[in-house]
């Protein structure tokens, strides 16, 4: 089964015709990004203080997303934009000499991105090192497409007096892009589930699994570039420290394949560090990442996932299957329960039997005239995700703009 892979949440400038088409429609399509903002980038957001555990998930997000709180909305989009910034940061260009890292340096990349009123500061950029090794005599013709290791998004700190007030606590990001090069493409066809290492076996006799390609990112590591997840036990490992006396709160955030590596490190971090501040992800447009033993676990250690959904994006539903057993017992059709029972049987020797993991919130395209359900790659833009997550009001009222007009850029 393959996983379809994030689209970039700018136009590559050398991509194909086809794809700078498909660019620039869906630009026109959806409002300019700076109506995703709020008002003014001036930390016009809402004082949270002795609220944040509540809008980090302790309860659940409970009562707070159906109908969609406003302050949890702008914690949502504030979130989404330091993701976006982790792709207009990246570059994508395969001629140039810095292809695959960051276009700008850690001190002036929030500037560049619009963001620098937002109280953070990036500390550490992060890479990730794909496993796949490809034959030299490929690599010697399509060298910079065969990038191991690339850009994927960074570590910034909270840094600003009155946003730490403003927030009730002094917050870590680790955001994420989704997936750009080609090698993380082929990362993410690797379906099938594997052992996380080092870890027993469940209560139902299968261990936490998570999907390979994406622990083979998180893990793989190169004789000059050091592991993701290395890069972040170290990193972290010193913030903690740092900060141990003040009030703390983790926050790990992505798109597409960031998404299911935000989780990996969430899952990471808690057991690395038994002082570990409190650990919260938001997850736009990810895919599913483990098995139900691997969801166990991370409720376990007390890590709150907020799963953002676009019902027409097909990210969401992939890699493989999920199978009810409550249901299949129950069925009172015996041909069909002994059908059931063998094809659950037969995905799960083959590693294919996935669950969603996560409170989710759950949107659609299909509310909104501007957007176009039949386009994958706008139904899984993480521009057409903050879009809904900022008109969103309730399951029975979709939207708060019946009419929406679309914005030139």
């Amino acid at each position: 089964m393959k996983l379809v892979a994030s689209s970039i949440s700018q136009a590559n400038p050398n991509c194909s015709s086809f794809e700078s088409n498909l660019s620039s429609q869906f630009n026109k399509s959806l409002p300019s990004w700076n109506q995703l903002k709020p008002f003014s980038t001036k930390c016009n957001f809402p004082k949270l203080t002795h609220k944040w555990k509540q809008y980090q998930g302790i309860n659940h997000w409970e009562g707070l997303l159906d109908p969609l709180d406003d302050n949890l909305r702008w914690e949502i989009l504030r979130y989404g934009h330091f993701v976006d910034a982790s792709y207009n940061s990246f570059d994508f260009d395969p001629t140039s000499l810095t292809y695959a890292t960051s276009l700008y340096s850690k001190r002036s990349l929030l500037k560049k991105c619009g963001l620098e009123n937002y109280g953070y500061k990036i500390s550490k950029y992060l890479y990730v090192t794909c496993g796949i090794h490809v034959p030299a005599c490929i690599n010697k013709f399509f060298k910079k497409l065969c990038t191991r290791s690339s850009l994927i998004g960074y570590i910034a700190v909270c840094v600003n007096d009155k946003e730490i007030v403003r927030l009730g606590r002094r917050d870590i990001i680790i955001a994420f892009r989704g997936t750009v090069t080609c090698l993380e493409w082929l990362e993410n066809l690797r379906v099938s589930l594997t052992h996380l290492p080092g870890l027993v076996t469940g209560e139902d006799g299968v261990g936490p699994m998570v999907q390979k390609g994406f622990l083979s990112l998180y893990t793989s590591k190169t004789s000059k570039r050091a592991s993701l997840q290395e890069m972040i036990r170290k990193k972290i490992g010193r913030v903690i420290q740092r900060y141990t006396n003040e009030p703390l709160s983790l926050t790990l955030t992505g798109h597409s394949l960031g998404a299911a590596l935000a989780i990996l490190s969430a899952n990471d971090i808690t057991t690395t560090f038994k002082n570990a501040p409190m650990v919260t992800v938001i997850s736009f447009g990810g895919p599913r990442v483990g098995n139900e033993s691997f969801r166990k676990q991370l409720e376990q250690k007390g890590i709150k996932i907020l799963r953002i959904v676009n019902s027409d994006d097909v990210v969401t539903k992939v890699p493989g299957f999920i199978v009810n057993l409550d249901e299949l017992e129950s069925n009172k059709d015996v041909s069909v329960g002994i059908w059931s029972r063998w094809l659950y049987k037969y995905t799960e020797n083959m590693q294919l039997v996935y669950v969603d993991i996560g409170q989710e919130l759950r949107l659609s395209s299909r509310d909104f005239p501007c957007l176009n359900k039949r386009d994958v790659a706008m139904c899984h833009d993480l521009k057409t995700y903050l879009h809904l997550v900022k008109n969103f009001v309730s399951s029975s009222c979709a939207c708060k703009h019946k009419k929406i007009h679309s914005v030139q850029p």
